[in-house]
C-alpha cells in the first residue's frame, strides 16, 4: 500500500527514534499538498528513513505513530493490536463472574493512539479522539466482535465531544453493531447503570475501581462525603464498607439521580445514603466542621490544557483547604486530579500548600494512580492522568 510521506525537519526524529509516538507539527518540514486529515502517513526522517507510519491530523499533535518503520496499517494491524490488549485484561482477571467493567483500550497505552475502548457486559463503548481512528470504527467494530473470549456482542461509537472540532467531521453517536438492551456492568460485586447514550466520557468512569476498593476498606464506622460524586461509585462503596452514613454531592441534578438509582440498585431502602444537588464549594462552605470524617474529593479535570494549569493549581489548593479546615479531627482526605496537564508533582504540591494553610497536622498514607487496565506506554509518560492521595488528618 502506498502511502504519502511526511518530511522531518533536521534532528526531529530524535524522540521518535526514543519511540514517543507523536510528530509534532513544529517538527514538520513539508507536507503533501493533497494530504487529507485521519489518512495514514509515511514519517520520513531526514537521512531518509522511514521512522513509522501514523495518523495525519491537523493541530500541535500532527501524526499519531500506529507502528515504526515502514509498515501496513489494516484490519490485521487492528486484529493484532485489539487482541493484545484483551489478553492483558484477561491477565489481570478482569473479565469475571462479579466483574465485567472495564478498559478494554487506553490509547498510546495500548499503542493504539487516539482511541479509547471501555467494556460494560457485552457492550463496548468505542471513543475516538483523532479522525484516522474515526474512520477506521468499522473495521475496529467488526474486530472487536470477532476477539475470542470477549464477551462483546454490541459496540456504541460515542465520539461527537471527543474529535477535534476543526476536522469537521459531524460523528454521530449510535450502535455499529448490535443494540444493547441491558446498561447495569458489574464491579468488583457492586451494580451500577452505565449510561452511555447520554453519561460523560463512555458513561462511567472505569479508572477509579481500584480506588474505590481502597475506600471500601477505610469506610467502616464513619461518616462519608463524596464530592462531584457523578454516579456515586465511591458512595456505594462506602456503603458496602459499613459507613455510617454517605452523602454524595454534585451540581448536577442528572448525575444525582444517577447516583440515587446506583444506591437503590445496592442498597434498596438503605437510609444511610443522602444526596444534594449544589455547587462543591458551596457545600463546604456552609457545611458544619467535624460533620464528616472521611472525604473524597474527585472534582472533574480543572485544567484540560496547560493554559488552564494556574487556574487549575489554584482550584486544588482552595478545595483541599476547604476539606482540611472542616474534617473531623482523625479524618481521612482522598483527594484527586484528572488533569493531564497537572504533573504528580504540582498536585502535591498544591495539596501541601492546602494542608499548611489549615494548619492541621496531615499524613500521606497512600499515593494513588490509575489502574492497570489504563496502562502507562513508558515512552509516553503523558498518559499518567490520574493522581490521588490518601491523607490522615489529626
Amino acid at each position: 500500500m502506498s502511502y504519502k510521506v511526511i518530511q522531518l525537519k533536521r534532528g526531529k526524529e530524535e524522540s521518535l527514534d526514543r519511540f514517543h509516538p507523536w510528530v509534532f507539527s513544529g517538527a514538520i518540514q513539508s507536507l503533501p499538498e493533497d494530504i487529507e486529515e485521519g489518512e495514514v502517513v509515511k514519517v520520513k526522517a531526514n537521512d531518509g528513513r522511514i521512522v513509522g507510519v501514523g495518523h495525519y491530523q491537523i493541530g500541535s499533535i500532527a501524526v499519531r505513530i500506529l507502528q515504526w518503520g515502514d509498515n501496513i496499517i489494516d484490519r490485521d494491524f487492528y486484529t493484532s493490536r485489539l487482541n493484545a490488549a484483551f489478553e492483558l485484561r484477561r491477565t489481570l482477571k478482569l473479565q469475571r463472574p462479579d466483574n465485567n467493567a472495564y478498559r478494554l483500550v487506553h490509547g498510546e497505552g495500548d499503542f493504539l493512539p487516539g482511541l479509547v475502548i471501555d467494556v460494560y457486559g457485552d457492550t463496548a463503548v468505542v471513543q475516538a479522539h483523532s479522525p484516522g481512528m474515526h474512520f477506521d470504527r468499522e473495521i475496529i467494530a467488526d474486530c472487536l466482535i470477532q476477539i475470542d473470549g470477549l464477551a462483546v456482542k454490541n459496540v456504541y461509537y460515542k465520539s461527537e465531544t471527543t474529535l477535534p472540532y476543526k476536522a469537521h467531521l459531524d460523528p454521530q453517536n449510535t450502535y455499529l453493531i448490535g443494540k444493547a438492551d441491558n446498561d447495569v456492568a458489574l464491579e468488583n460485586g457492586l451494580k451500577f447503570h452505565v449510561d452511555w447514550l447520554r453519561g460523560q466520557k463512555t458513561g462511567f468512569f472505569v479508572d477509579q475501581r481500584d480506588n474505590r476498593a481502597l475506600l471500601e476498606q477505610f469506610s467502616a464506622g464513619r461518616k462519608v462525603l463524596n464530592m462531584f460524586c457523578y454516579t456515586g461509585g465511591f458512595s456505594v462503596y462506602a456503603m458496602r464498607g459499613g459507613a455510617l452514613s454517605v452523602e454524595s454531592v454534585d451540581s448536577s441534578e442528572k448525575a444525582i439521580t444517577l447516583t440515587d438509582a446506583n444506591i437503590e440498585l445496592n442498597w434498596a431502602g438503605d437510609k444511610r445514603h443522602h444526596s444534594t444537588a449544589v455547587d462543591a464549594f458551596k457545600f463546604l462552605d456552609e457545611m458544619q466542621p467535624g460533620a464528616y470524617d472521611l472525604i473524597i474529593l474527585d472534582p472533574p479535570a480543572f485544567a484540560k490544557h496547560r493554559s488552564a494549569l494556574g487556574n487549575a493549581l489554584r482550584g486544588y489548593q482552595r478545595l483541599n483547604y476547604k476539606a482540611f479546615e472542616k474534617i473531623a479531627p482523625g479524618g481521612i482526605l482522598f483527594t484527586f486530579s484528572c488533569s493531564q496537564a497537572v504533573s504528580k508533582e504540582q498536585f502535591r504540591l498544591a495539596v501541601f500548600t492546602a494542608a499548611a494553610r489549615s494548619r492541621r497536622r496531615v499524613r500521606i498514607l497512600h499515593q494513588l494512580t490509575q489502574p492497570a487496565d489504563h496502562p502507562i506506554n513508558i515512552y509516553h509518560p503523558e498518559g499518567e492522568y490520574l493522581k490521588g492521595l490518601i491523607l490522615y488528618v489529626e
